[in-house]
């Protein structure tokens, strides 16, 4: 029986297009999660492995649903092989039915900590470097990694001047005029404050 589970961080993101991709790859039952990742506990995850018997297959849209350290995705898997249990992710090489499937998830968990240990290193680099030269690093205090992760698309609608704030904010989720300015001040717009005849006095309108 191919089970399927999908996770999203918050309770305001959808699951939508996991979940069609899970039903079109033949599962007959799915589980669903609105956790981080990071948290222990995940109530519909702990229920689809109480529900899994030998034989069945866990269907994922991507490896990272898991919300699982490297080390940790590799003790998961090899608890499921004990049990008779595979695990395929729809986005990633990973399918464990069969002894070469196998090896692929290991080689790719080993370049996945390969890749993060590389990028952990050059970003402390990069701070050691920017320390010297009199500069403070790090991500500007208080804006949550998925607004990082949405700046230089923000900042890019926002340079055009076709959209208004409102119409940006609404594109992207933004819930509030501080966090859209934090978002641009992370792209590197500088924001000016307002005059006092109301007016701004970037070159773009916050309208």
């Amino acid at each position: 029986m191919r089970v399927g589970y999908a996770r999203v961080s918050t309770q305001e993101q959808t699951l939508d297009s996991q979940t069609d991709a899970l039903r079109q790859a033949g599962c007959e039952r799915i589980y669903e999660d609105k956790i981080s990742g990071v948290k222990a506990n995940k109530p519909e995850f702990e229920l689809m492995m109480g529900f899994l018997r030998k034989g069945d297959t866990i269907v994922i849209w991507k490896l990272d649903r898991l919300g699982r350290s490297t080390r940790g995705l590799i003790e998961l898997v090899e608890d499921l092989g004990n049990k008779g249990i595979h695990l395929v992710s729809l986005n990633d090489p990973i399918d464990t039915t069969s002894p070469g499937g196998l090896l692929v998830f290991q080689i790719f968990c080993a370049l996945a900590e390969h890749e993060r240990n590389v990028i952990v290193q050059r970003t402390r680099a990069g701070l050691e470097s920017a320390r010297a030269r009199g500069r403070k690093g790090g991500r500007p205090k208080g804006l949550a990694v998925k607004y990082q992760k949405m700046a230089p698309s923000v900042k890019n609608l926002y340079e055009l001047g076709q959209q208004s704030t409102t119409e940006i904010m609404n594109s992207f989720q933004i819930g509030s005029r501080r966090t859209f300015y934090k978002v641009l001040r992370h792209a590197g717009v500088i924001i000016k404050p307002i005059d006092r005849s109301g007016r701004k006095n970037n070159e773009n309108s916050l309208a």
